[in-house]
């Protein structure tokens, strides 16, 4: 049978005094004096008793915590945006709850579910790629709980969002290739309805028209990153093409690696024969051989900018004001061997 929960009422009866005093005394309250405090404290561990943080949060219509979901977390861009927001938060005494989506609709939602039901006091989201149905935030919205969006966002969900501009970022990192003499450059990327995917092939297909060059269909190859899909891409169609490319722009670093790693294995040089870009600056992109080109997504700073972001939005929701924008962190290209053909 279980064991009966002790509650501050039982070290209240046990000590001779009242249950304010307990509890003002476990909370640190400066109006108990100190040896009273530590008479309480004592016993409280001597017994096991726990404190109900949550009902104590509640009775001041808070939890302190943040809610976080994200499509996975074997990426070290998200673990590295999930540091830069706990070393913000925790500074203003808020914890995260963390929850991945596993890129399934059906799992996102029952995640928001999961985190409305704990009262987050804020929901910070980077969407998954099959999410089209947004009412599901309906009634963080209707609660006006501040919602962030990072890297995967949304027009129609109506947010403050932590972006890089994904525009420019194809852009440099397509320029980069042209001027290493690359004319025929094939862009891999995510699915496009996603604004990130979408963005970065806007920004491919401009720097295409700068250097006078007209963008077709086969320079162009959707929702294909993952390591089997690339396998069947590099060995079904790249490598069987009568004008072979002579670069590859592919908008993530495990995906580029993994590319690296079979055109070497079929005999292409690299990047002599084919020049090879990634995306996110992830630790594989510099362990490789070559060590490969990519555009460096600054996810602690991002996660740091989404930190103190969700710490503002909660102080201006305690004065009943809802501010949205969308901040745009800058991403640079860090060159490697894996594109210098000059």
């Amino acid at each position: 049978m279980k064991k009966k929960d002790i509650t501050i009422y039982d070290l209240a009866a046990k000590l001779g005094i009242s249950v304010t005093t307990v509890s003002r005394s476990l909370s640190g309250h400066e109006s108990i004096n100190k040896k009273t405090r530590q008479t309480v404290e004592n016993l409280a561990r001597e017994v096991g008793y726990q404190r109900n943080k949550f009902a104590s949060n509640l009775r001041l219509g808070q939890t302190f915590t943040i809610g976080v979901i994200v499509p996975k977390l074997n990426s070290l861009f998200i673990s590295s945006v999930l540091s830069g927001i706990e070393k913000v938060v925790n500074k203003s005494n808020y914890n995260l709850i963390i929850c991945q989506s596993f890129e399934d609709e059906t799992k996102e939602k029952n995640n928001i579910k999961t985190m409305f039901d704990n009262r987050v006091d804020a929901l910070i989201v980077s969407l998954s790629t099959k999410m089209e149905d947004f009412t599901y935030l309906d009634e963080f919205l209707n609660k006006k709980v501040p919602i962030i969006l990072f890297d995967r966002t949304s027009q129609f969900i109506p947010s403050t969002k932590v972006v890089i501009d994904n525009h420019k970022a194809g852009y440099i990192a397509t320029e980069h290739l042209l001027l290493q003499g690359c004319r025929n450059i094939v862009h891999i990327t995510g699915d496009l309805k996603h604004s990130v995917y979408k963005e970065r092939l806007e920004g491919f297909k401009e720097a295409l028209k700068a250097y006078g060059l007209e963008f077709a269909q086969h320079m162009l190859i959707d929702d294909q990153l993952t390591e089997i899909a690339i396998k069947n891409v590099l060995l079904n169609d790249i490598l069987k093409r009568e004008q072979r490319p002579d670069a590859l722009f592919i908008t993530n670093d495990s995906i580029a690696a993994y590319a690296l790693v079979i055109l070497k294995q079929q005999g292409i040089r690299v990047p002599k024969d084919i020049a090879i870009v990634g995306f996110n600056n992830d630790l594989i992109s510099s362990v490789t051989e070559p060590a490969i080109t990519t555009v460096n997504y600054p996810g602690f700073e991002m996660g740091e900018t989404i930190g103190k972001t969700a710490i503002d939005m909660l102080a201006n929701a305690k004065n009943n004001v809802t501010i949205n924008k969308t901040i745009v962190l800058e991403a640079d290209l860090i060159i490697r061997g894996s594109s210098l053909k000059k």
